[in-house]
Formats: C-alpha cells, sequence, structure tokens
C-alpha cells in the first residue's frame, strides 16, 4: 500500500501542505472546518506520519537501546520490566538486545545501535567487557549513557549499583553468625566487577572474624550455571568433607548446590549452610527454602531508566549534565538453607 503524504492531504483540498500539517497538530490558528476536513481525509486515506522525517526535525527517534547479558534471568527479566514500563510512560520505545556474555557480540549491537540513532543506551556489561573501545564510542559520540549492575568502574558514564563487596561481606557474615567455621565461596568469572567485590566482600569478612583464607575452598565458574553449582558442590564436598557454609555467587549456582546436596542426602543446615545471591524466585521453590542477598532489580531498572532520561533531556536542551552514581540497598533474607 502506498505512503500517504501531507502533499497528496493538502492538494486534495486545495489548501497548503502548511495548513495541513498545523491542522493535525491542532495549531489554534487553523479553523474548526479545515481540521475536521484534514483529520476525516487523513483518517479515511490511512495517513501516518513519516518518523523518520520526524526524528530529523526533532532530533528524537523516541527509543532506547537496553544491552543486557541474558534474557532468560530472572534479575534480567524483572529489570526489562520496569525499563519498559518507565520508557512507555514517558513515550520512548525500547530496543532490548542480549549479548550472551559475548564481548564481540556487545560490540556489534552498540555499532547497530549507534546507527539506529537511539536516543541513549542502557547497559549491563557481558562477563568479557570492560571499558572498552565501545564504550568509549558511545561517550565519545555524547550519546546518554547508563550501565547498571555490571559496570566499568573507569567510564566516565552514570551507573547505578549495589555495594557487591558489602552484600558479599554480609553473605559471608551471615554464615559466621550461624556458627560456621569453614566456609567455601562458589564465584562469579574473573573479569566482571561484581564478581570480584563479592569475592572481596567474603575474603573480608574471613579476615575479620580471624577465619583463615583458603584459596582451595573457591571454585570459579564459567558460565554462572546451575550444573556448575552441581558439579562445584560435587567437587567441594569431596575434597572437604569438613566444610559447613557456602556462599554462592548467584541463587542459580545455589539451587545447583542443593540439588547436588539433595541427591546425597547431605542435610541442609545441619551438616551445610548455604547462601545465594539476587532473591530469585526459584529460592522459595527449592527445598530447603534459599537463603539469599536480596537485590533490588525492579528499582535497579527504574532508577537506571530514569538517569538516562536526565541526561537525554539535558542532551536535548543543550545543558551540562555530570555523570552520577547511584548507590542501591541490598539485604540479607534468612531461609532454612542457613538457619541456625
Amino acid at each position: 500500500m502506498k505512503n500517504i503524504t501531507l502533499k497528496e492531504i493538502a492538494s486534495t483540498l486545495g489548501i497548503s501542505i502548511t495548513t495541513v500539517s498545523k491542522a493535525l497538530k491542532d495549531y489554534s490558528d487553523v479553523s474548526e472546518t479545515t481540521k475536521k476536513a484534514v483529520k476525516e481525509l487523513a483518517l479515511n486515506l490511512n495517513y501516518t506520519p513519516n518518523s523518520f522525517a520526524v526524528n530529523l526535525r526533532t532530533k528524537e527517534s523516541k527509543t532506547i537501546g537496553l544491552i543486557i547479558p541474558e534474557v532468560s534471568h530472572y534479575f534480567f527479566s524483572n529489570i526489562i520490566k520496569s525499563i519498559i514500563e518507565e520508557a512507555e510512560k514517558n513515550g520512548y520505545l525500547v530496543i532490548i538486545l542480549q549479548s550472551n556474555e559475548s564481548l564481540e557480540l556487545e560490540k556489534k549491537q552498540v555499532e547497530l545501535l549507534i546507527n539506529k540513532r537511539v536516543d541513549g543506551i542502557l547497559i549491563s556489561l557481558s562477563n568479557e567487557s570492560n571499558n572498552d573501545s565501545h564504550i568509549q564510542e558511545i561517550i565519545d559520540r555524547k550519546i546518554p549513557l547508563v550501565m547498571f549492575d555490571k559496570i566499568a568502574k573507569l567510564a566516565k558514564c552514570s551507573k547505578v549499583i549495589i555495594d557487591d563487596q558489602k552484600a558479599g561481606f554480609d553473605a559471608t557474615q551471615h554464615l559466621i553468625d550461624s556458627g560456621c567455621k569453614k566456609i567455601a565461596h562458589i564465584r562469579g568469572p574473573l573479569n566482571p566487577q561484581n564478581s570480584i567485590d563479592r569475592y572481596l566482600g567474603y575474603k573480608k569478612a574471613l579476615e575479620r572474624n580471624n577465619i583463615p583464607f583458603d584459596s582451595k575452598l573457591v571454585y570459579t565458574c564459567e558460565k554462572v550455571s546451575f550444573e556448575e553449582g552441581k558439579e562445584f558442590a560435587k567437587q567441594l564436598l569431596e575434597d572437604h568433607p569438613d566444610v559447613d557454609g557456602l556462599f554462592a555467587i548467584t541463587d542459580l549456582v545455589a539451587v545447583g548446590a542443593i540439588d547436588y546436596c539433595n541427591s546425597k542426602g547431605i542435610k541442609i543446615p545441619e551438616e551445610l549452610k548455604i547462601i545465594g545471591f539476587s532473591n530469585w524466585f526459584m529460592s522459595q521453590v527449592i527445598k530447603p527454602n534459599l537463603s539469599t542477598i536480596e537485590q533490588p532489580s525492579y528499582e535497579m531498572g527504574i532508577t537506571a531508566f530514569n538517569l538516562l532520561l536526565e541526561e537525554m533531556t539535558c542532551r536535548k536542551e543543550e545543558e551540562k549534565f555530570v555523570p552520577k552514581t547511584i548507590e542501591l540497598e541490598t539485604n540479607i533474607v534468612v531461609r532454612t538453607s542457613s538457619e541456625c
């Protein structure tokens, strides 16, 4: 079907293109009779505005890009939901891309969003990514950018984070307060900042309580998966049968560890206390219920979008914008898996 233009509506009615445009926008200097005629004809001809032309004129696409490591993860699905809701309230559409924890794919996705002329970009970095050239390109092009969850500390942009080191400390301290003397940690990959910080929090809690750190009690995930949780729990309990506490990088990994213990008749929390991270809905379903660090995913999405909106508004009005870092609170949710 042929796209109808303002020129064709104007020609049919014998008026100027400017008058047609004003009528469609309800300008007060156009008569009600003309407005009615223009709108009725536009409706009958299925006229739709040329969004590309509108974008050129307003210098806005009314779209933002969102890049996340994975869509299926409970934490990120909550963030997507909150960002879409906030974007819709403010007249924006969201282009959602999944990096699959791949730096190369993430680079291509950033290039795509730049070429699409999105008004701003929200990103949680892949495990392979840091303050790389593609991130710097966004900043150099003065495209509003907000990082959340997995960030590059040195990137000169706004960020929404939690204190992962404090959260890792709190998780480990909770196990110590519950009576644990030998605590293992299943950590995330070596690169992501949140993985590093949770690991440092674990070490700090041991040190604070005069418990010797043993690198053999630390297991490193590559994919941060349920399967790795099972496998590392198996290795841990074979190599260190006297271990009595486990802090896992995410609830998904912790649930894998619980599943292995259940299959081998290892009693939780009597023989092994476990705590996870994020407060995934499965943490309440698995038996025994999993203690966890609650990460405010929904609030993080809302905060990230509103921070992006603030920068987009400043850019639009040619006002100076200073990047901000907003830190959200976490808290411990105690359930059966770590009870005294």
